[in-house]
């Protein structure tokens, strides 16, 4: 059966791909992994599969997708390897998790996991045990390296398929590791994945996405991980005038923005507008009082630019699935904590329009059309 348009493009291009065909290709036994590691192969690479253990028991991540990873590499013809990562990742994402929870910041997990558990693990690996010096994902995104570059640094840039983009969660990739990735579905739709899996007669072709975070996945829902870590503790659920509306369990089962589910009655709708750790308090207000004008954001990572000097204009996002909005970033001097971290860059971004459920913790990423120029963690 011959390639859907997009698969051909996409073969065309890794057949044209310069240096080393040799490739780790990190396999999570879903599809869009799946499909990377059958394009590369079919391409004329040597590939290797790579699947990191993180957590023990069920999960997309775990049991089932090694099962579903091995059995790809058995369908394709190529070696398979499992590294345990799973003290790596209780001290980089789940010691992590928890202790911003309890502080009243809700982290963004996902960029922090490519950065300190996959990509620079699974390459530094890949070279020390196989002599590999490349990784390919199934990420929805497109890297322009350096060569090809106006500035000479490697850019990244969002995935063709706005609905699936996955550039988010990779602003922190440090340049090295973006010259060494391969993202085969980059410029493809989901439904190219699906029609190409199918060609390819892969066993995870209609295996269905997970929706949650894999922890989540993992324990059965946010709230239960959250629980199997954190001790109940009762507190206030106030106003910001500090008036007393209820009682909460842990202000870990609370975000900022939220809504529904807050236990308590008032004449009109309320919002969480702040988790206040040091109180052990829930502050809430009508959505009228829970807009921002402007945000500061630190350990901002520069990827297909160099740190700014002077405001610069940019489209920002400051959730995985909000619309990029307009605004103008401005360079801050770097904290004491942020210069010892080693991640000295902060900015204030004042946006065009106020937004609503600006979250500590939470990335903010900012574009230039397609380019990710930088991002960083929301801090107030």
């Amino acid at each position: 059966m011959a390639a859907t348009p997009a698969g051909g493009r996409a073969l065309e291009r890794l057949a044209s791909w310069p240096g080393e065909h040799r490739v780790a290709v990190g396999l999570s036994g879903g599809v869009d992994s799946s499909l990377t590691a059958a394009l590369l192969v079919e391409a004329g690479w040597q590939v290797e599969g790579l699947t990191l253990w993180l957590m023990s028991g069920k999960g997309a991540c775990c049991a089932e997708g090694l099962v579903d990873a091995a059995g790809i590499c058995e369908q394709l013809g190529v070696p398979h390897h499992v590294v345990d990562f799973r003290e790596h990742f209780k001290a980089q994402i789940v010691d992590f998790l928890v202790e911003g929870y309890g502080s009243g910041v809700t982290p963004l997990p996902c960029s922090r996991c490519n950065r300190e558990v996959k990509f620079g693990p699974m390459l530094a690996w890949a070279e020390q045990e196989r002599g590999i010096g490349r990784i390919a994902t199934g990420h929805y995104a497109r890297v322009l390296h350096g060569e090809r570059s106006a500035n000479g640094r490697h850019q990244l840039l969002r995935g063709l398929d706005r609905q699936k983009d996955q550039s988010y969660f990779l602003y922190d990739l440090p340049q090295d590791a973006l010259g060494r990735l391969v993202f085969p579905l980059g410029e493809l739709t989901k439904t190219d994945t699906r029609a190409e899996a199918a060609r390819h007669g892969l066993r995870t072709a209609e295996k269905p996405e997970s929706q949650d975070l894999c922890l989540a996945d993992h324990h059965g829902s946010m709230k239960a991980f959250l629980d199997a870590y954190l001790p109940p503790r009762q507190g206030e659920i106030v106003l910001s005038d500090g008036q007393v509306l209820g009682m909460h369990d842990g202000i870990e089962h609370f975000t900022i923005g939220q809504r529904k589910g807050l236990g308590v009655a008032w004449s009109e709708p309320l919002h969480v507008v702040k988790l206040d750790g040091a109180l052990n308090r829930v502050v809430v207000a009508p959505r009228r009082e829970a807009a921002r004008p402007d945000a500061v954001v630190g350990a901002v990572n520069w990827v297909s630019v160099e740190a700014p000097e002077a405001p610069l204009p940019v489209e920002v996002q400051v959730r995985y699935r909000s619309a990029p909005v307009a605004a103008l970033l401005t360079p801050l001097p770097a904290t004491e904590a942020d210069a010892a971290a080693q991640r000295p860059h902060r900015c204030r971004l004042q946006f065009a329009e106020e937004q609503f459920s600006i979250t500590p913790g939470q990335a903010a990423v900012f574009y230039a059309g397609d380019t990710l120029l930088g991002g960083g963690l929301i801090q107030g």
